[in-house]
């Protein structure tokens, strides 16, 4: 495997005090608006579902750039069912817990606006686009804590991305959670090398396959399941293959365009619900055989897919 290249803030080795923090931080700039990207298009789902202020992010404090463009607060917001149905299961729809993954935001979004009417005979609906606007607003796997969210959804979280987002999903009985994420060659240029510089640590490069592949639980891999999505996707978007070794991002692939990872123990988002059924989507947005608007589309193939195998099971 290629070692990581050096990282320009900190010193290798050595984790990251207070100062490199700010000094990331201050490196971040603004590159697009949540409330036009995001936050409009929820205004305009008024009409088709309720749409409910779940929490709010106040980075007042942590704003050291671009302070004309910087906003102090971020509202959260969760789309839900207009005729909730306390007899119908719950299909919870996750996308934006990393903000520099478009096609999830968006995605989910895209669902709300085209497919979810397809299934709500069938199901309620609670959708949240966008866990980390601030992260989707300057492209960032981080919120301005330095912090992953989508490994943070802990106990006493150190991320209020995933706090708020945990409070408010805390009661409910889900019986499926699709959480939309994507990968993208930032991963090995810019992620995994600030990670080695933050934590003190040497990593190196993992292999992403060129297509889709779809996350599982080790405790709970739903293979029917996850099968479901990759077919629904195959025809879509190509469909990711492991290396040499049999492994994608460092993790055997268990089937066809399927990895497993330990949720809970990991303190990844698919994981805050307890639900029967879970799946992480990861499309590769940096391949050539892709443009946006068909990583969006596999979005909504994986979430209908998965909708579908379970219709057929209930």
């Amino acid at each position: 495997m290629q070692h990581q290249k050096f990282y320009p803030i900190g010193i290798p080795g050595i984790k990251w005090g207070e100062s490199e923090q700010a000094q990331w931080l201050s490196a971040q700039t603004i590159q697009r608006s949540y409330e036009d990207d995001v936050v409009s298009q929820v205004e305009q789902l008024k009409t088709q579902f309720k749409v409910l202020q779940y929490g709010e992010l106040d980075y007042a404090q942590r704003h050291t750039f671009e302070q004309q463009h910087a906003q102090n607060s971020y509202a959260l917001f969760a789309i839900t069912s207009l005729d909730w149905d306390e007899n119908k299961p719950i299909a919870l729809i996750t996308g934006g817990v990393h903000g520099d993954e478009t096609s999830g935001v968006q995605g989910a979004l895209r669902f709300a606006q085209t497919k979810a009417a397809d299934f709500e005979d069938e199901f309620n609906f609670i959708i949240v686009p966008c866990i980390s606007p601030w992260a989707y607003e300057t492209m960032n796997r981080w919120n301005p804590l330095t912090i992953d969210p989508n490994l943070s959804f802990v106990s006493d979280s150190p991320a209020p991305e995933s706090a708020n987002f945990m409070s408010f999903v805390e009661a409910l009985n889900v019986l499926v959670h699709i959480d939309l994420h994507e990968n993208t060659d930032s991963d090995n240029a810019e992620f995994r090398p600030a990670l080695a510089a933050r934590d003190g640590i040497e990593t190196n490069h993992w292999h992403i396959p060129n297509g889709f592949y779809a996350v599982g639980d080790t405790q709970n891999p739903c293979a029917e399941f996850q099968a479901a999505i990759v077919s629904a996707v195959e025809l879509v978007t190509p469909i990711g293959y492991c290396d040499e070794q049999g492994m994608i991002t460092g993790s055997p692939m268990a089937q066809k365009g399927v990895i497993n990872y330990p949720l809970k123990q990991s303190g990844l988002c698919a994981s805050v619900t307890n639900a029967q059924f879970t799946s992480t989507t990861e499309v590769y947005s940096s391949s050539t055989k892709v443009d946006s608007e068909n990583c969006i589309l596999a979005q909504v193939a994986a979430i209908c897919g998965g909708l579908n195998y379970i219709k057929a099971q209930y």
